[in-house]
């Protein structure tokens, strides 16, 4: 058996936050999303990414959508966590600044972009 050594992960910076993808694996991946109060990601959806995300600090407003336009925004607090599966539309808006968990399959670049307040559009794709 072959010890790896530590990592400290990958930093990413995105308009609303960073991202830090401590986990990436041909199996699955973790990353911490840390978002600004007041800003939030893209409506977006995955074609095969399915993910979880649970919430570490502060208060997220969850928008979730079907793709006939029926949509509703659930609250999250500190410690609530929810499941994303494949196809259902979403946007992680941050009511307090916010520290999410997600864990979720390893297509991190499966992304299908409906609507974004920074001007990025389109799907995104390995």
């Amino acid at each position: 058996m072959t010890v790896g050594a530590a990592t400290r992960g990958r930093k990413v910076a995105k308009p609303w936050g960073y991202e830090l993808i401590w986990a990436e694996t041909g199996r699955y991946a973790g990353k911490i999303l840390h978002i600004e109060r007041g800003h939030q990601l893209s409506y977006q959806y995955h074609e095969r990414k399915d993910e979880t995300i649970h919430l570490l600090s502060g208060i997220l407003d969850l928008d979730v959508g079907s793709a006939d336009g029926v949509r509703q925004t659930i609250r999250l607090q500190q410690g609530d966590t929810f499941h994303i599966p494949a196809h259902l539309r979403h946007r992680l808006g941050a009511v307090e600044t916010c520290d999410v968990l997600e864990v979720s399959t390893p297509e991190l670049d499966d992304v299908v972009r409906l609507d974004d307040r920074y001007g990025r559009t389109g799907r995104t794709e390995p």
